[in-house]
């Protein structure tokens, strides 16, 4: 298991993505669509039209990491994006179970505290 700590900030883009592109491409994404920096150690999610692919970009200071998982069966669950937008926040939890196939629907989250990110 790879894990990465601190938990980055997690962007999942809400649109298709072709799944040619690597580094150079999924960056250009980030730079003009996001409006933000590859760099900033963020970790970016980049899914196909089918939904069976996912790609992670991820900058670890000292370049960038790629990460790609093809499904053999079923597909990824995506998160709807609020007012249309580009990008949807999320976070280590909802990425495992993303991952791990669960419907994000169907499991419910118990109450939990959350300091207010600025």
């Amino acid at each position: 298991m790879l894990s990465i700590a601190p938990p980055p900030t997690i962007y999942l883009h809400s649109g298709v993505t072709d799944m040619r592109k690597s580094f150079d491409g999924l960056s250009g994404i980030i730079r003009g669509t996001f409006g933000g920096d590859p760099a900033d150690g963020s970790l970016f999610l980049f899914v196909n039209k089918r939904r069976d692919r996912i790609k992670a970009l991820w900058w670890d200071g000292d370049g960038y990491v790629l990460w790609y998982k093809r499904l053999e069966e079923g597909t990824f669950e995506t998160v709807p994006s609020p007012a249309g937008q580009e990008r949807v926040r999320i976070d280590p939890t909802q990425l495992a179970m993303i991952l791990g196939g669960v419907r994000l629907a169907t499991a419910r989250r118990r109450k939990r505290y959350h300091r207010a990110l600025g």
